[in-house]
């Protein structure tokens, strides 16, 4: 089993900057590949950056070049730095876990879930 703690959310005002962390315990492994997603009110589930622990990247449409994904696999922790903010980000983020190598954009092809953390961005 793997928990996932997250971390770091927050209000910020558009065009502004906030990094979320996420730490993994428990059973993890190092070929366990790591996602954060995001729901915001009426809408599904949607994906927004993974990162393989090899250091595989994926983003978004909507976030590219403006959030990065790292991780640091010693520690287990993945981080998405978001940058200029903008109100449509904002929604409750999660962290996501699954235990394979390969990055994917389906929250169903994901195996554990930390409990998510509020992003709001002001106008």
């Amino acid at each position: 089993q793997v928990q996932l703690v997250e971390s770091g959310g927050g209000l910020v005002q558009a065009g502004g900057s906030l990094t979320l962390s996420c730490v993994a315990s428990g059973r993890t492994f190092s070929s366990y590949a790591m996602g954060w997603f995001r729901q915001a009110p009426g809408k599904e589930r949607e994906f927004v950056a993974a990162k393989s622990w090899g250091g595989n990247t994926a983003y978004a449409d909507s976030v590219k070049g403006r959030f990065t994904i790292s991780r640091d696999n010693a520690k287990k922790t993945v981080y998405l730095q978001m940058n200029s903010l903008k109100p449509e980000d904002t929604a409750v983020y999660y962290c996501a876990a699954r235990s394979y190598t390969a990055v994917t954009n389906n929250p169903s092809d994901y195996d554990y879930w930390g409990q998510g953390t509020q992003v709001t961005v002001s106008s």
